[in-house]
């Protein structure tokens, strides 16, 4: 049997990485260059005219014209930290070609910071992951279905309506030979009308055409001018639905890659992250050796997130 081109890929090695990220010099110029392709812009009045200071932990610009002081990290989701670039960027290689993920237990140990630290970077990142994948819709031909984290509790609702699971929404899109495109997988409040309809209108293109199963709340695709072709499924199993073959597929490697990288997590407040994380390299798998610069730019372009903020729970969930 052949070898799956996608899968078979080198990505980026260790070594490879470490030539290219290996001291805080080197990392201080790819935070630059991510940051700004064309060189330094202010951030307040877009002047490019501009010194440098020296004396500094980071380098520090100053604007000419307006005088205002920005440096490598301010803005970004790194700012404010203290641990080196040389950090951040290990971090940033470690998560993006881990396929199933990687648990801030594991980042701890590879990093040699505190299981705290690890988790925070591990956050911000992954919402870094988060926010760049909700620029991002889906269109042509859709395979869609419902979705839930977590599992029933002993003494509680059974089925849909349990309240240890957080409803989520699992869409995939197809390529004209029928191969699955980009992702999409994104927690709501339950599977009503309204909230289908609410996903619709944010992440489908109009005309799509979509497949789903007979749940009634599908049919609200259809208010986002998309086309419904729903399957009974009637107690069929996944394997004799081709309809919902790579739905079931991504599901599947999904529920892979949860349960080999997290022990556990709260899935009420941190779904989304954790949802988008596997979406965001699910949707950038074609070229893994890429995905540690096409990560950094995310993270540079992500406002800065506190601890804090990292912990509230979503409120979507």
């Amino acid at each position: 049997m052949a070898q799956n081109r996608i899968q078979f890929q080198p990505g980026m090695s260790l070594p490879a990485f470490i030539a290219q990220y290996g001291t805080e010099a080197q990392c201080e110029a790819a935070l630059e260059r991510a940051r700004w392709p064309a060189g330094f812009r202010c951030p307040r009045c877009g002047c490019q005219a501009h010194c440098v200071l020296h004396g500094s932990p980071r380098k520090m610009f100053q604007c000419n014209a307006c005088r205002h002081q920005a440096s490598l990290i301010a803005g970004t989701v790194m700012q404010g930290t203290k641990l080196p670039l040389t950090t951040w960027f290990l971090a940033i290689h470690l998560l993006s070609q881990a396929k199933t993920g990687l648990s801030a237990l594991a980042l701890k140990r590879q990093l040699g910071v505190s299981y705290r630290t690890a988790w925070a970077l591990q956050h911000k990142l992954m919402q870094a992951m988060t926010e760049r994948e909700a620029r991002y819709g889906l269109s042509g031909t859709v395979q869609l279905d419902d979705a839930y984290l977590g599992g029933e509790r002993t003494g509680g609702k059974a089925g849909r309506g349990s309240e240890n699971k957080v409803p989520f929404v699992a869409a995939v899109s197809l390529s004209d030979a029928g191969h699955p495109l980009r992702v999409k997988l994104t927690p709501v409040t339950g599977f009503s009308f309204h909230a289908v309809t609410e996903w619709a209108r944010a992440y489908l293109a109009p005309g799509s055409t979509v497949h789903s199963d007979g749940l009634a709340c599908f049919r609200a695709v259809a208010r986002a001018d998309c086309r419904h072709q729903p399957t009974v499924v009637a107690g069929r199993k996944p394997q004799d639905l081709p309809e919902f073959q790579w739905i079931n597929t991504v599901l599947g490697n999904l529920k892979t890659s949860l349960s080999g990288s997290y022990h556990a997590f709260a899935f009420a407040k941190y779904a989304a992250r954790y949802l988008a994380a596997f979406a965001y390299r699910f949707n950038r798998r074609f070229d893994l050796a890429t995905l540690p610069a096409r990560l950094l730019v995310a993270a540079v372009h992500c406002r800065p997130v506190p601890e804090r903020v990292l912990r509230l729970a979503d409120s979507r969930c």
